[in-house]
């Protein structure tokens, strides 16, 4: 795309008039409106159709969660970055869950921040360092949360060329609903120590070190 049209939603002035300063210094990038609350932005998105929704998290009327989900019920080509000054695990989780396609802390730097507008704009995924190690965290290390990543049930391919295992296939399918080793040992009946290592071996089968990547390639391969 020739130029990204970026609306912002913040509730504090000053925040948006900063962000709107650094990105209209930029070629290529046009700020085509502002909104102080959730719903004025799902009704300036409606009118504008923009290429991509800055949002923050903690707003009145609709919080930046409830404006991502309703976002891509009904635009689900307008990208949405969530810039917020909270790293906690549930906020996180939940923005990924809405369908957030990447997550920004306000204390990144310039050039961080505009990577992660271009490359979400591009159609790519950009979670900064704090927010992939959350991710790796719930991923690799089991913890448990209230939160979970809803991911579509896989589907395996008639002919997959990882050659997966049956247990393989189970494993593949709880760890895309962000299940902990603690949930799959119960579940399919196993030792957590079971399930650590079928996760592990799985991982390495598909050549693969986070969820992001993991999703990525069982889609290309039509594991899901």
């Amino acid at each position: 795309m020739d130029v990204i049209n970026v609306v912002l939603a913040d509730d504090h002035v000053l925040v948006r008039d900063g962000i709107k300063a650094l990105l209209e210094d930029q070629d290529g990038i046009n700020v085509v409106n502002e909104a102080s609350d959730g719903v004025e932005a799902l009704e300036i998105i409606d009118n504008e159709q923009p290429h991509v929704l800055i949002v923050d998290i903690r707003m009145p009327n609709k919080n930046g969660i409830e404006v991502v989900g309703e976002l891509k019920q009904k635009h689900p080509k307008v990208k949405a970055l969530v810039l917020s000054m909270h790293d906690s695990e549930e906020y996180v989780l939940k923005s990924i869950q809405a369908g957030a396609d990447g997550y920004m802390l306000k204390g990144a730097s310039k050039d961080e921040f505009l990577k992660a507008l271009n490359t979400v704009a591009s159609g790519g995924k950009y979670f900064t360092g704090e927010v992939s190690a959350i991710l790796l965290n719930n991923f690799v290390g089991g913890n448990n949360t209230e939160s979970e990543i809803i991911v579509p049930k896989p589907q395996i391919a008639k002919e997959d060329p990882f050659k997966l295992t049956k247990r393989e296939k189970q494993i593949l399918e709880l760890v895309l609903q962000l299940k902990n080793n603690k949930d799959i040992a119960k579940e399919l009946e196993i030792s957590k120590r079971t399930a650590e290592v079928h996760r592990f071996n799985l991982m390495k089968k598909l050549n693969v070190k986070n969820l992001m990547e993991l999703t990525n390639k069982a889609k290309e391969y039509e594991l899901i």
